[in-house]
């Protein structure tokens, strides 16, 4: 058990203000955070909050041309209660923890969404969320149970009808014949990258641009050093295939072909629609998207083990992508492409175990007076979420925060675990969606 068990909560150990909830002083730890996507900017918040001083060390930043984005700009950030519609988070105890992770992270998203004003600098929406199957749901156990799990979790607005079919004009002849909803967050990922760097650089963190190569735990002298810190989190997504020395990391190519959805070639489509991967037609998944007022998303493809970002509008899974998109919902033979940015494309995280947020358990011997020691690495590990990092990312951070006293307190390192209260827990602690933010304390859940 950690040394501290501390829960998120909005306006108490989580700020939405440009400084620290807790400022630093110079007796303060600093954390170096490796990787610049959302987990590594989030979990800068997360610590900014606590009163640490944080450095974000990454090859690379988000960016907002027509080359290639970061995988955390490329997602679809539909928020999604686990496992996603890609089907491939299938490690129990990871799953587990997952279902902790994402309401953690739903209700400090829905708080953000609450406020119009910081919803639209945020780029977050609650926008209703709708998933479809080719059955009754009770014929498929495991979305069965996925749906019930969903219905007590305390996300707003479940509703289960067979209407959402004909309500959203999908083609009866696709085959659905069951469905349910519900209000999720969806965000608009480049203006969300800019929005939380911009947070975390107010509130103090520093930006190192540098491209770091090799194990983490054979450099970790050396970057403790230099950087001046006290903690080295990993946040490197794929790239700890190398940096922490994980050959179970592997790529989840994904992509999605962005659409005008501003009302004029098709009828605005204002919620998500998804079947997932085991209910869809052959295994392949059908991802409808509102990304933001005028682009929508159409998905989605899953392809382990490919490195390769060459898709086109003309690659056969791409059109594949968009035929069975358009047989679901025909009103999408008229959509035109974004003439800007017609296909995004990257490489999900994903680790065969899925989900990694545990110190490194890896240890040095040291002589101490003679007689060889087990010296614990100072290194924290927070990757492998494949196409969840969204999703997941707030409560996979108060994690890392509880680690992070562990680590400054000397503890010895263990396997990742379900906490007890995680299990015990089964009650909303606040409404988020509800309510709007005014300043008050919004608690994420225990």
């Amino acid at each position: 058990m950690s040394v501290v068990d501390q829960p998120l909560i909005l306006g108490e150990n989580l700020s939405l203000e440009p400084f620290p909830q807790q400022s630093p002083d110079a007796s303060s730890s600093t954390i170096l955070i490796v990787g610049g996507g959302v987990t590594g900017l989030i979990n800068a918040w997360v610590l900014l909050d606590r009163g640490y001083h944080v450095t974000v060390v990454s090859k690379e930043w988000a960016s907002f041309t027509d080359q290639q984005r970061l995988t955390s700009q490329i997602a679809g950030a539909l928020w999604e209660f686990p496992p996603a519609v890609c089907g491939q988070h299938t490690d129990v105890l990871s799953l587990k923890k997952s279902k902790h992770w994402c309401m953690v992270a739903y209700d400090i998203w829905a708080a953000i969404a609450s406020n119009p004003s910081l919803a639209a600098l945020a780029g977050v929406q609650m926008r209703a969320s709708n998933f479809f199957f080719p059955c009754p749901i009770e014929d498929l156990p495991a979305q069965h149970h996925k749906m019930e799990e969903i219905a007590n979790s305390g996300v707003h607005g479940f509703s289960r009808s067979a209407e959402s079919i004909h309500k959203h004009g999908i083609n009866p002849r696709y085959g659905a014949v069951d469905a349910y909803e519900h209000l999720a967050p969806v965000i608009d990922t480049d203006r969300c990258m800019e929005w939380l760097r911009l947070l975390v650089q107010s509130k103090g963190a520093k930006f190192h641009t540098e491209t770091i190569t090799g194990d983490l735990f054979s450099q970790e002298q050396e970057l403790l050093t230099r950087f001046a810190a006290d903690v080295i989190l990993n946040c490197t997504g794929l790239s700890a295939l190398s940096l922490a020395g994980d050959k179970t990391c592997y790529p989840l190519r994904g992509a999605l072909i962005r659409v005008v959805n501003d009302g004029t070639d098709f009828p605005k489509v204002e919620s998500s629609l998804a079947i997932t991967a085991d209910a869809a037609q052959d295994n392949e998944i059908v991802f409808i998207v509102p990304r933001n007022d005028n682009i929508l998303l159409i998905g989605g493809v899953a392809q382990p083990g490919r490195w390769d970002l060459d898709l086109t509008l003309e690659s056969p899974e791409i059109k594949r992508m968009r035929t069975r998109a358009e047989a679901f919902l025909p009103s999408l033979k008229h959509a035109r492409v974004d003439p800007e940015y017609p296909i995004a494309q990257g490489l999900r995280p994903a680790r065969e175990k899925n989900i990694r947020v545990e110190r490194e358990l890896r240890t040095r011997t040291m002589d101490s007076h003679g007689e060889p020691s087990e010296e614990a690495s100072r290194i924290i590990h927070d990757y492998g979420h494949g196409g969840s990092g969204w999703s997941l990312s707030f409560g996979c951070a108060a994690d890392v925060a509880n680690l992070v006293e562990d680590v400054l307190h000397n503890l010895p390192a263990s396997r990742m675990k379900v906490r007890e209260k995680v299990a015990v827990e089964n009650t909303r602690l606040a409404t988020v969606s509800e309510q709007r933010f005014k300043g008050g304390s919004i608690r994420a859940r225990l």
